[in-house]
């Protein structure tokens, strides 16, 4: 071997011409013997001389180890060598091919770059809404509490958050945040923000820092501090992002508030979009409330401490307390869940629904392009069979080739990542509003990894087979070219199998999208319990009273407002609410029919509406019994009450409401204030047309209690309906008529209520639209294969069919025999993904309003449609054939 020193020639076998064990073997006899022969010659005995050479060579043996390691190093480094020379032919030969067949590969990459952007797109906003980490400090140990009532999740009492406070050992830290609209007067004109009243350590059990200046200490956390944090987006819409902002004011409610911080771009722990915190300042009246349900509660669990743990610790002390305070516990449970579980809710559902979806069509994409691969197999078979001649092996041909597929995914990869750009912005461009951090979503490494990952297994996926396929060419099959072997080419089950897939994955999406569709439709006929034509509403909210609770000021205000829309010619009628259907989400009280204990096990929940004489006639709301909300109806008159169906029917069932009284929103147990309920109406879709409806009750605004006020944040909601035309027009004029009345008055969430509609089946309408272009491009994609692959089954048969024809076959038995090529993968497709989508669909349920997810109508129908379109794919091949003339057929 060529390291060893005093080589001489002939001596030792060639290098290259055996193993490197032999070699090195060789090399050690080589020398043992050369010694041996020496110490003969010496005058020693051959075993003597033999053992004296071994102990000469003992420690030869390790130098051989180290032979042998350099032998295979020098191994690897030529099969290395070689493979990665073989990969640049390949990739050469790769390139060559699409040149050589620009049409095929610009088709190929474009149906594959178009899966892969897409599935790209919606990993991206799956990625930064659901998978990516909460930004903050000790995201994995952050969980809300909740109170829990009949099952659903609600906001916490302040005495509540004290006694868990108090009593847990679970959490290092629990914070409190009461979330509602604020009016902000940093200029001229006021602006309505969303802001939350916090406990001083909300921003530490958080773990954030403030931006600019600070956040409030514990000597703040006291009823007035009239210090401010505000959002990253308010200090530069209001402040022009001068960090001199701190220590200057902004006025807050009418209040002058001191603004100690700015808090980073993007901080939004609850994703209420709020904008501005101040400290909330529990007195001690207000932590031993426990019958007022305001507060969100998050809390930062110890290290260690899991969400059951605290679950479990948790439950024990609701027991407790609901023993020790009988009359505002009994019946209520305590919710532990993770902050990004609440963060995220249903989003997570709704985007893998649409990752699999997406994902659906990118399987189908490469159905499509494996048949296109081995119909060019196909026609590469004899240059396959050559090479298998002249010594290529099956490996060293399905290397090739699976190199060539790796080429034609990283181009396709690479248009990939420019669809998925495009695909992201579209995506949170139109998308509906409330979805987490969607804004968030970027094409960043992350995706690019997924793009080419994607790309891999694409690659592997609908290259394997034709692969596999070339791989095992029959040599002297192809050589002989007989009719034999091309007849058995037209039985393709690889192709058929293909088609099958394609067709079942495409009834699946099919049938996810019939399904929303007659969801849509049968929302859209739901009649909402009110008129919307030609209805307007816009929200108006006043300042803080400079004195006393304001309850008489708020009252005067509203009460020009409301008689100045009524004097204007545009409106055909206007009223206030607290509350209009489909907007402000409102607040829900307790009330207590006469007759039973007055304790929350016995309270009916219901939404609460001050409203104004006629807002049951400006809302086309019908009266089912009794009489409308008067101007009567006033402070010191009987207080009344007006219920809607669902309440009358929990509260009385199977009697008439009219005349009964029930509490409600004031008093105390030695006197409940009474209301008698003069009117029930129609019920009404609140939260939109589809959740169900709900009890709801109607005060006069001018007999409200007190506290009603600070409920709904001294904000009303003006109603009124225009005389022509949509209603849209009427916005200047409720500006003008409100600026009248109070000019320190925002108006805000200003719409129609067709436009609050559209708004509240935005996510519904999103998904319907996504779902069935989608399903829309599977089928299309699907049917491209099956006539993709009847039509080159059909190319091959042509012989057949001129020799058909020629013996006296009509037309029909011709398209009735070739049709039939493909029956098999259209009735085996149809079959298993009927089968598949009975249970896909379940994943559905949350999204469909009027019919289930196994709606056997949806069902026949889809399968109607794949099987028509397919069946059409089918025969349009076949008919062609029989315009072949059989002649030319033949001779050629």
């Amino acid at each position: 071997m060529s390291w060893w020193p005093g080589r001489r020639k002939g001596a030792r076998p060639i290098p290259g011409t055996m193993s490197v064990d032999e070699e090195v073997d060789a090399e050690l006899d080589f020398h043992v013997a050369m010694r041996i022969h020496e110490y003969i010659a010496r005058g020693l005995d051959p075993e003597a001389a033999r053992r004296a050479a071994m102990t000469k060579f003992g420690d030869l043996g390790s130098t051989m180890t180290t032979c042998r390691a350099l032998g295979y190093q020098r191994e690897r480094e030529m099969q290395r060598h070689e493979y990665l020379s073989e990969l640049m032919q390949d990739i050469r030969l790769a390139m060559r091919q699409l040149r050589r067949l620009p049409v095929f590969g610009c088709v190929a990459v474009s149906i594959l770059a178009i899966g892969i952007g897409t599935t790209t797109a919606i990993f991206s906003a799956a990625e930064a809404v659901v998978l990516r980490p909460l930004p903050y400090a000790h995201a994995d140990r952050l969980a809300m509490v909740f109170d829990r009532w009949h099952d659903v999740d609600g906001n916490a009492a302040a005495g509540n958050y004290a006694e868990w406070q108090r009593r847990s050992t679970s959490f290092d830290q629990l914070a409190a945040a009461d979330f509602g609209n604020m009016t902000v007067a940093s200029g001229d004109s006021p602006e309505r923000v969303v802001g939350a009243q916090v406990t001083a350590n909300f921003f530490t059990t958080l773990g954030v820092r403030p931006a600019v200046g600070r956040v409030f200490t514990a000597a703040e956390d006291h009823p007035n501090p009239n210090v401010a944090v505000l959002s990253d987006g308010l200090w530069r819409r209001d402040f022009g992002g001068d960090r001199d902002a701190v220590g200057k004011t902004i006025r807050l409610n009418g209040t002058s508030y001191l603004i100690v911080g700015v808090m980073p771009a993007g901080f939004d722990p609850t994703s209420s979009g709020e904008e501005l915190w101040t400290p909330a300042g529990f007195t001690g009246e207000q932590l031993t409330d426990r019958d007022n349900h305001h507060y969100v509660v998050i809390g930062l669990l110890k290290p260690g401490a899991t969400i059951d743990r605290a679950q479990s610790e948790l439950t024990s002390i609701a027991r407790d307390m609901e023993k020790e305070y009988p009359q505002t516990n009994t019946g209520y449970a305590v919710h532990v869940r993770s902050q990004k579980d609440v963060i995220v809710g249903d989003n997570r559902t709704w985007l893998f629904l649409l990752l699999g979806a997406v994902g659906s069509v990118l399987l189908i994409a490469c159905g499509n392009v494996a048949n296109l691969l081995l119909a060019r197999g196909a026609s590469r078979a004899k240059e396959f069979a050559i090479r298998t001649a002249i010594g290529a092996g099956r490996g060293r041909i399905i290397r090739q080739l699976m190199t060539e597929n790796l080429v034609l995914g990283a181009a396709a990869a690479v248009l990939g990542v420019g669809v998925a750009w495009a695909g992201v912005r579209l995506l949170v461009a139109a998308a509906p509003a409330g979805i987490p951090r969607l804004e968030m979503t970027r094409i960043d490494g992350t995706a690019l990894g997924f793009a080419l990952m994607i790309a891999i297994v694409c690659s592997v996926i609908f290259g394997l087979v034709p692969a596999l396929r070339a791989g095992s060419t029959d040599l002297h099959g192809v050589i002989k070219e007989g009719t034999r072997t091309a007849m058995a080419s037209t039985r393709d089950r690889a192709r058929t199998a293909l088609v099958g897939i394609e067709i079942a994955v495409a009834l699946m999406l099919l049938v996810g999208a019939g399904l929303l569709i007659r969801s849509a439709i049968y929302v859209a006929r739901i009649n909402p319990g009110f008129e919307m034509d030609g209805l307007f509403t816009a929200r108006v909210a006043l300042g803080q009273p400079a004195q006393g609770d304001g309850v008489a000021e708020a009252e005067q205000t509203f009460d020009r407002i409301v008689t100045a829309l009524k004097s204007r010619p545009e409106i055909a009628a206007a009223a206030l609410t607290s509350q209009a259907p489909l907007g402000f989400a409102g607040t829900s009280n307790g009330l207590v029919p006469e007759g039973r204990p007055r304790t929350i096990a016995y309270a009916i929940q219901s939404q609460l509406r001050m409203v104004t004489p006629g807002y049951l006639a400006a809302m086309h709301i019908p009266l089912v019994a009794g009489r409308d909300i008067s101007d009567a109806d006033v402070r010191g008159a009987m207080r009344v009450i007006v219920v809607s169906e669902a309440l009358a029917r929990k509260a009385w069932p199977n009697e008439s409401a009219i005349g009964k009284r029930i509490a409600c929103c004031e008093g105390t147990d030695a006197d409940p204030r009474w209301k008698t309920v003069v009117g029930v109406a129609a019920d009404v879709h609140s939260n939109g047309p589809t959740q169900d409806v709900g009890p709801e009750f109607y005060l006069p605004m001018a007999q409200a209690p007190s506290d009603a006020w600070m409920w709904v944040s001294r904000a009303m909601t003006v109603v009124a309906r225009a005389r022509h035309g949509d209603g849209a027009a009427l916005a200047p004029v409720i500006r003008a008529v409100v600026k009248d009345a109070d000019p320190a008055a925002p108006v805000y969430q200003a719409a129609t209520m067709k436009e609050q509609l559209r708004t509240n089946l935005a996510a519904t309408r999103f998904t319907l639209i996504l779902l069935t272009v989608l399903g829309g491009a599977g089928l299309l994609l699907a049917i491209t294969g099956v006539y993709s692959v009847i039509a080159y089954f059909v190319s091959l048969r042509t012989p057949e069919v001129a020799v058909r024809m020629a013996l006296g076959a009509t037309a029909f038995d011709v398209v009735a025999l070739l049709s039939w090529q493909g029956a098999g993968a259209i009735i085996g497709g149809l079959v298993a993904g009927a089968m598949a989508s009975l249970w896909v669909t379940q994943f559905l349920q949350s999204f469909l309003v009027g019919v289930r997810p196994r709606d056997p109508v949806t069902m026949i129908a889809s399968i109607g449609v794949v099987a028509l379109v397919a069946a059409a794919a089918t025969v349009i091949p076949a008919r062609r054939a029989t315009g072949v003339n059989p002649a030319t057929a033949l001779h050629g």
